[in-house]
């Protein structure tokens, strides 16, 4: 009986403790925001879901961007508090930050949204985020279709297009991607997928190209058709920036992966139809110990090592190897890193795949030989490497380079090398052996094998010429001068109000051009603005009035091969 009583004496006072806690949180959130109508909610979560959920979360807790919560608080490890959120900054403040953008790397919305937007987006953030629904694997198989069965397909390339150096660029604002052969230059066929599609992905023979977008929906193009064109699509999510394909010797083509921001999961798939064969969710605790509701999955690579991909989640600081051998019985490996991991490629030897760990000034090294952490590397703030860009250093030997979106460096961190020639190196191993001087707002690094220059944009500064040009650097002599190439100028476009961002650097497969997305207004002319690489003068501007917003490009060779 004593038991009992003490038993129900302490259960009292932890539901008393439990529900004080909950009604001081509710009473945080209660703290409305500004009043809006149900139609204003609507365009203002449609816009918040374009622009602004990849970088905040869609549960505004943050990751590459800040905590968007109306009113947060956070314990330092000495037990202090700090409080803050949307409501404390007010509706002034918060429209002068999304209008002008921030050093730190948060793009400047005035020439995108305009002034009644920004304010509905201020007002917006100082209410609470609704949760959106999840979405189950039979949600996800009825969303699958085959829209050419496998018996319908050519059984050979049926064009003449030299698929090596074709190109799959993201016209982002339209929903579409453009194919454009590289040799040509000519647009050979716009392809309908999913809105702002953020990587195509080559499988393993080169035959098919799997573009996801940020709507989630998945698209499986076949370049083997006479006009290359969709052949299955499903949709994964709400939300999406991943997807991969199984490159290990004997399962070509055999597996698709991809992941989801919302809710956050990744799907296996059939690769040849995109069949959902599996649905794996990724909540669970941080490095940190602590457990969060919103676990995006942020990108995947696969490796050639073993029949695993690498699922790097992003608030959690987990980085998962997936075991594709047995599907059914599915194993995996969890290797902890740090928050928040965002995007990263593969060392010359792609033993090691290195990943941005942004918002923790951070990247990561997996040894996907032994699955374990090789190593975690302090850098400057918030590395964006996109795939990174590997090179011989003439001091330090092989290097891999990330960018950075709030700082003015390209880090160069030294990686390790099993060549005889490359023995001497071995001392630098997983440092940071070089900073050399950038610009805050870096998205992409680029170089080739066959290549002497590195390149690097810078489209999210807020000054205009400098988000409107890129940086160029002899390897051989990191020292000299760099070169500073304005794509808008060197395009031949009317100068517009809006900036014309210069992004992503790619190179063709035999690393002889560098082709430069120029992304300007929905209602601007955009171009590709394609260099020599050895002369760095302009060879070409690609433009037509159907290629709107291009972003980012993928040549099917180079993304294959994994050359960066």
């Amino acid at each position: 009986m004593k038991k009992t009583v003490v038993g129900m004496l302490a259960m009292t006072t932890m539901a008393f403790a439990v529900g004080t806690a909950f009604a001081q949180d509710a009473a945080k959130a209660s703290a409305k925001g500004p009043e809006l109508t149900a139609a204003e909610k609507d365009q203002a979560k449609k816009i918040y879901f374009e622009r602004c959920a990849g970088c905040h979360g869609v549960l505004r807790k943050g990751a590459t961007g800040k905590n968007l919560e109306p009113h947060w608080s956070k314990k330092d490890k000495d037990g202090n508090v700090t409080e803050g959120g949307t409501l404390k900054l007010g509706q002034a403040r918060l429209e002068k930050i999304i209008g002008y953008g921030t050093d730190g790397g948060m793009v400047n919305f005035d020439d995108i949204l305009t002034k009644e937007e920004i304010s509905l987006m201020s007002k917006y953030i100082q209410n609470t985020p609704d949760v959106p629904p999840e979405y189950s694997f039979k949600d996800t198989m009825d969303s699958w279709k085959v829209i050419v069965p496998v018996k319908d397909r050519p059984t050979k390339q049926m064009n003449k297009f030299n698929l090596k150096n074709m190109f799959s660029v993201t016209l982002r604002d339209t929903g579409e991607v453009a194919l454009i052969d590289g040799d040509t230059k000519e647009i050979k066929s716009i392809v309908k997928t999913g809105y702002a599609v953020h990587i195509s992905r080559m499988s393993k023979s080169g035959r098919y190209v799997y573009v996801i977008g940020r709507d989630g929906r998945l698209s499986l193009i076949d370049l083997w058709m006479e006009k290359p064109a969709v052949v299955a699509e499903v949709k994964i999510g709400f939300d999406a920036r991943s997807v991969d394909t199984s490159k290990f010797k004997g399962y070509d083509d055999k597996y698709a992966i991809a992941g989801s921001y919302w809710p956050p999961q990744y799907v296996i798939m059939d690769g040849d139809t995109l069949k959902p064969r599996k649905v794996v969710s990724t909540r669970g605790m941080t490095v940190d110990g602590e457990y969060h509701p919103e676990p995006r999955v942020a990108s995947i690579v696969s490796s050639e090592i073993k029949p695993e991909w690498v699922v790097n989640i992003k608030e959690t600081g987990q980085i998962i190897l997936v075991d594709y051998s047995d599907i059914e019985n599915l194993k995996t490996t969890t290797i902890a890193s740090a928050k928040f991991l965002h995007d990263g490629g593969w060392d010359a030897s792609k033993r090691y795949f290195l990943v941005a760990a942004n918002a923790s000034n951070k990247i990561a090294a997996v040894d996907t030989k032994t699955g374990k952490l090789a190593a975690l590397i302090d850098t400057a703030k918030i590395p964006h490497p996109g795939r990174g860009a590997n090179f011989i250093h003439p001091k330090y030997g092989p290097v891999w380079a990330t960018g950075h979106l709030g700082a003015d460096v390209v880090t160069l961190i030294s990686t390790p090398s099993d060549k005889p020639e490359h023995a001497k190196y071995k001392q630098y191993n997983w440092k940071v052996v070089e900073e050399i001087k950038h610009v805050p707002g870096n998205l992409f690094v680029k170089t080739h094998p066959k290549s002497k220059h590195f390149w690097a944009d810078a489209p999210q500064n807020p000054d205009k010429d400098l988000a409107e040009s890129v940086a160029v650097w002899d390897m051989n002599d990191l020292s000299k001068p760099k070169a500073i190439l304005n794509v808008a100028k060197d395009s031949g476009l009317p100068p517009t109000k809006a900036v014309k961002r210069a992004v992503h650097p790619e190179y063709s497969a035999d690393g002889k051009e560098v082709w430069i997305s120029l992304w300007g207004g929905k209602t601007d002319q955009s171009a590709i603005v394609v260099y020599d690489d050895a002369t760095l003068k302009v060879k070409k501007v690609i433009t037509d009035p159907k290629m709107i917003t291009p972003t980012g490009k993928f040549n099917v060779y180079n993304t294959q091969h994994d050359i960066y």
